[in-house]
C-alpha cells in the first residue's frame, strides 16, 4: 500500500515526497528525497521514516511549531545571494546567532601492519 500525500521541491532535480506507506509489513509515514538525473532517478537515502503508531506524537510536535517564530528564525540564516534564483549557484549564509556546541570525539589510533614486499617472478 502506498499513498503519495505531497512533493515539496528541494532543487532542479530533487523533490521531498512525503508518503504513506507499508515497509516491512508496518504501515508508517515516509519523508524521504527523490532525485531525477541521467545516472539515477528514484528514492535516496536521505529522509525517515514515521511508523503509524509514533505519528500523534509527531504530528503534536509539527502542530506546535509556532511559524511566527519559523519565520524570525529563517530571516536569520537567510541566504545571502545575488537577484538570481538559481538553485546551482553557491549559498552563503549569515553567521549563526548561538555559539556551536563541541563534541568531545576520542582520537583513533590506527596501528600500521607492515606490508610484505613480494619478489616478481617470470611465468
Amino acid at each position: 500500500m502506498e499513498k503519495d500525500i505531497g512533493k515539496i521541491p528541494k532543487g532542479m532535480d530533487t523533490e521531498i515526497v512525503i508518503r504513506i506507506d507499508d515497509f516491512g509489513g508496518r504501515v508508517g509515514l515516509t519523508i524521504r528525497e527523490f532525485v531525477r538525473s541521467e545516472r539515477y532517478s528514484g528514492f535516496t537515502k536521505a529522509g525517515t521514516r514515521i511508523p503509524a503508531d509514533k505519528f500523534k506524537l509527531f504530528k503534536e510536535m509539527i502542530n506546535s511549531i509556532d511559524e511566527k517564530e519559523l519565520e524570525n528564525l529563517s530571516a536569520q540564516t537567510t541566504p545571502q545571494t545575488s537577484s538570481s534564483p538559481n538553485p546551482t549557484e553557491q549559498l552563503t549564509f549569515a553567521k549563526p546567532t548561538s555559539k556551536p556546541v563541541s563534541v568531545d570525539k576520542k582520537p583513533v589510533k590506527v596501528k600500521a601492519e607492515p606490508i610484505e614486499k613480494i619478489e616478481e617472478q617470470e611465468f
